[in-house]
């Protein structure tokens, strides 16, 4: 599918619930390949002018945390009886379903579309949605449907009678990218409309063996090169993480927010302790601007104001970037936060973001997910990490 690594899925059941091994497809972010190409800063400029331009005419919900040019993973899924199969993002960071529909035309070129007239599963509910995103607004109609995690040539989690999102406008970042839809992971209070999100769907009717999931991110190789990762339904993923470390309370139950404390690297040092949040949707981490400057400082980077991003070189002999959570210390190696781009040009794996002192100020995204494995415990309201057995 689309000159994609086909996805592996394990599943093992049980006579009531189940625990589900979906393997990931990796696909280098847009944002390397733009930097890469030169496009990086027309593409910065379009954003801009996209966001300055929207309309507030309509209700809308800011759904993700960052902007869809950061991710590296997706998933197969297939929604409708038969099964229509659709690669998604997979994203923590999000809470609805939503892949394009029939009506789709912009943004939508080469990609497969929903046809809920080919489902004999399908509801109509006629409802209208709108979501914000960084790269433009997408929007259509609310419909119900069966959704089954993973393609039709491998086992599946079948879970009926799911919200999506069927979309007649999607974001511009489609039209470059190989995703299909957005397969929100995040809790019900952060869903367009308080719709029930399909994984919440499937905890509520019984259909995991533990409300819970784990994601496992591979190393990143060289350009060129690919790399593995897996979301655990229901269970520890014990093929490739360890021990769970600790676990901390979410501060807020929409993402999978908490607070984490002491970031630092070499002479960077901070006492600040900040609302957080992990994101399997960016490749990247991101900060208060005074917190990434220290860390950058530190670790040797220097800032490109054309691409917005900082330069490292590749074999900079930099430290850890160290932070507490729950307790416990936790730290990202130099080899999960410089991120090669081509032969002999590396990036510094954090960004600066707006912080207005409310909400969370830190995403950790790839850097820390590949360091550990999240433990998302939906049922307790918490999220634990375990170091990844690379």
């Amino acid at each position: 599918m689309m000159g994609l690594t086909s996805i592996l899925l394990l599943l093992v059941a049980t006579s009531t619930a189940a625990v589900l091994e979906h393997q990931l497809v990796w696909k280098e972010s847009q944002m390397i390949q733009l930097i890469r190409n030169g496009e990086y800063p027309a593409y910065l400029d379009f954003r801009d002018r996209m966001v300055s331009a929207r309309s507030s005419n309509l209700a809308t919900v800011v759904q993700s945390a960052t902007d869809y040019v950061y991710y590296e993973y997706m998933g197969n899924i297939t929604v409708g009886t038969p099964d229509q199969n659709f690669i998604v993002v997979l994203d923590t960071g999000s809470a609805n379903l939503l892949i394009p529909g029939t009506n789709c035309t912009t943004y939508c070129e080469k990609k497969r579309l929903f046809n809920e007239k080919e489902s004999n599963t399908y509801i109509a509910t006629n409802k209208p949605w709108q979501i914000k995103y960084a790269s433009g607004d997408a929007y259509g109609t609310l419909g119900i449907d069966t959704v089954k995690i993973g393609g039709s040539f491998e086992p599946q989690l079948a879970i009926p009678n799911s919200y999506l999102g069927v979309a007649d406008t999607v974001g511009s970042d489609f039209k470059w990218s190989p995703k299909e839809g957005i397969f929100g992971l995040a809790f019900t209070a952060l869903a367009v409309d308080n719709i029930t999100p399909p994984l919440i769907n499937a905890i509520n009717l019984g259909l995991l063996d533990q409300p819970i999931f784990t994601t496992w991110f591979g190393q990143r190789g060289a350009p060129g090169t690919s790399a593995s990762g897996a979301f655990t339904y229901g269970a520890l993923d014990k093929n490739h993480c360890g021990p769970v470390i600790g676990y901390v309370p979410l501060t807020n139950a929409r993402h999978y927010q908490f607070q984490a404390t002491g970031f630092s690297l070499g002479s960077y040092v901070s006492t600040t302790t900040y609302e957080v949040i992990t994101d399997t949707a960016t490749s990247f981490l991101c900060g208060p601007q005074a917190a990434i400057d220290g860390l950058a400082k530190a670790a040797g980077a220097t800032w490109d104001p054309t691409n917005q991003v900082f330069n490292i070189p590749c074999n900079a002999d930099a430290g850890p970037i160290k932070m507490k959570i729950g307790g416990f210390n936790y730290v990202i190696r130099a080899n999960n936060y410089i991120l090669q781009i081509d032969t002999n040009s590396c990036l510094f794996a954090a960004i600066p973001q707006s912080y207005a002192g409310f909400g969370p100020a830190w995403i950790l995204g790839g850097p820390f997910m590949r360091q550990y494995c999240n433990v998302h415990d939906i049922g307790q309201k918490r999220v634990g990490f375990a170091l990844s057995l690379q």
